[in-house]
């Protein structure tokens, strides 16, 4: 019988219980016999060894269920784990957007570049930013949106293009393959792209300026930039850059290329005439 309470943590917790009650009575019963005039040291002598024999219990019994209770903890910890394993991409996108609307690195309707993927910003949510994709050859949203989770926002570079909604710096270049000397062209050819940008050139400059303001920094000067050369295979190449309107940045790369494969052509037949 005492091997099968002993082997039983139930068995044996309870016995412990009982005995600890019994301890206890037998010490009430004893201080109500010796109850004198020293009846206060008494009372104090009984409560302290209850006190005494409650400790002794609870020692016991975590002695009894050490094990048990070890490997319940080491099961909610393992437990807790896992849950925190699984839910990883959704606490830290919860995080992420805590720190979007703590920083405001940009809002919604900004154009942005993150990891190269450019759009419009068209919604924020505790989960993901969803972008609607921008076409950045010439400007235009696409049809295609892109959905990217915030934990990804707060370890990626956060390029915002809001500027470019309405002015942008434009690059093209033009190469030819004839062998012919494109530098008797320059003159001629920044005159015509200076014609183009002078309807807008007073507001250029303004933006300009309210840009550099902002950046505290030096950006391209809204003057037309040209700039001849050849390639690494001998060919003549022409570098245009422009700060114009963004919705006339395709329309001014298609005149500048017309005019400059006519003046093009036109110093074939006078090298050919000559």
């Amino acid at each position: 019988m005492l091997k099968v309470v002993l082997v039983h943590p139930v068995l044996l917790s309870i016995g412990i219980i009982l005995l600890a009650f019994l301890f206890k009575f037998i010490i009430s019963k004893l201080a109500h016999k010796k109850a004198n005039k020293e009846d206060f040291e008494s009372r104090h002598f009984s409560h302290s060894m209850k006190h005494l024999v409650n400790l002794v219990m609870v020692l016991l019994l975590l002695l009894v269920w050490g094990s048990e209770i070890q490997n319940f903890a080491l099961s909610i910890a393992a437990f807790a784990v896992a849950i925190v394993l699984a839910l990883r991409e959704f606490i830290q996108s919860i995080i992420g957007f805590f720190y979007l609307v703590t920083t405001r690195p940009f809002r919604v309707g900004d154009w942005i570049e993150i990891d190269g993927d450019y759009g419009e910003v068209a919604k924020i949510d505790w989960v993901k930013t969803t972008l609607i994709e921008i076409n950045m050859t010439n400007y235009q949203l696409s049809r295609r949106t892109i959905s990217i989770p915030n934990s990804k926002l707060v370890v990626s570079t956060i390029t915002n293009l809001n500027f470019i909604k309405r002015y942008v710096t434009h690059t093209f270049s033009i190469v030819r393959d004839d062998k012919y000397n494109g530098f008797k062209l320059y003159n001629a050819f920044v005159e015509k792209a200076k014609h183009y940008c002078v309807e807008f050139k007073e507001v250029a400059a303004r933006y300009n300026a309210i840009l550099e303001r902002r950046l505290d920094a030096k950006i391209t000067d809204p003057e037309p930039e040209i700039r001849f050369s050849t390639t690494a295979l001998g060919h003549f190449k022409a570098d245009i850059t422009l700060f114009c309107p963004t919705e006339m940045a395709l329309d001014l790369e298609h005149k500048l290329t017309a005019d400059f494969l006519d003046m093009w052509d036109t110093l074939r037949l006078d090298i050919n005439e000559d």
